[in-house]
């Protein structure tokens, strides 16, 4: 398989003829925007359904004050569906280290003040698309600010951050409050959907708190879609130790009620990890008890920081399981 140095030849291998499938991704954080950037390359259309019940970072402190859902994985998917040499990519990911602007990033105060001069954060965030060039939709799951709910180890944990750090099983996940609206655009956009895609990313803080959206679940459920989950390269200190590819998806399932992929992608490459992070195996046997084709490639970013998925090669793969 082409590598990251080999981008034309990794482009043609995505390209598809003509016009290519709609493509919409469920999740938040730096997984999906991983995804999305594998995404780009082969689908016809993308829509990114995100999660607002982000409360860290800037983004915890900008929501509630301004009343918007929170901008932060909002912006994180419109940058990974802007082109790679455009400067207002550069410019929306730009992060202050001084003053009253620490740690707020430059296109969550941009999204911010389109806000108030747009008169809504959906005309906001139209804008911010058309600023960005940006090749498809982000849409918020919920117009509304959210707060995750969980139950770990039979006590109720509230508030995203707290939920990623507590420690034990978690056997249900929801979000506050519980009669929060869907947007619609996300149904529509799922029930047009070809493909839809579920991870990598945060398990239970990223894409079961998308899912957990009254709404979501039920347009998947009825969608003809294709429904493909992609692993996670790593476990995540705090929400997924000592769990493999099958115990996440167990959970996925069990906590959100969607229905079991079409489709199962990990990853086999070789990670170092230090403990007690763990490397996410995959039980191919146990994975085909759901029904699922079990996909497994060398899908490691050899560039990353951290062990992160290739868009390119991820794009690859997800290429291949459109239904055609």
């Amino acid at each position: 398989m082409p590598t990251n140095t080999e981008p034309e030849a990794l482009l043609e291998a995505l390209r598809l003829d003509g016009h290519g499938p709609h493509v919409v991704a469920v999740g938040g954080g730096k997984g999906l925007a991983r995804a999305l950037e594998a995404i780009r390359g082969y689908a016809g259309r993308v829509d990114a359904i995100v999660t607002v019940a982000d409360d860290g970072g800037s983004s915890g402190r900008l929501a509630p004050h301004l009343d918007i859902p929170p901008p932060g994985d909002i912006r994180r998917c419109l940058v990974a569906l802007t082109p790679d040499d455009s400067v207002w990519r550069r410019l929306y990911e730009y992060r202050f280290e001084g003053a009253d602007v620490r740690g707020h990033s430059l296109g969550n105060l941009i999204m911010a003040a389109l806000t108030d001069i747009e008169g809504s954060f959906e005309a906001a965030l139209r804008s911010s698309e058309h600023l960005l060039g940006a090749l498809g939709s982000v849409i918020p799951a919920s117009p509304w600010h959210l707060e995750l709910a969980a139950d770990i180890d039979g006590v109720e944990v509230r508030g995203q951050v707290n939920v990623s750090l507590a420690r034990g099983p978690v056997t249900a996940v929801r979000v506050v409050p519980a009669g929060a609206p869907v947007t619609e655009s996300a149904v529509v956009a799922i029930e047009a959907a070809d493909q839809i895609v579920l991870g990598p990313g945060s398990l239970y803080t990223s894409i079961a708190a998308a899912l957990v959206v009254p709404g979501i679940v039920d347009a998947i459920n009825r969608s003809g879609a294709s429904l493909v989950y992609i692993a996670n390269i790593v476990t995540q200190d705090g929400e997924t130790l000592g769990m493999d590819a099958v115990d996440h998806l167990d959970s996925l399932l069990r906590t959100t009620g969607v229905r079991p992929p079409s489709a199962i992608v990990a990853s086999d490459s070789p990670v170092l990890v230090a403990p007690p992070l763990e490397v996410v195996s995959i039980d191919a046997e146990a994975a085909a008890t759901y029904g699922a084709d079990v996909v497994t490639a060398d899908l490691l970013d050899p560039i990353a920081e951290r062990p992160s998925h290739d868009p390119f090669r991820l794009g690859v793969v997800l290429r291949g399981l459109v239904r055609t």
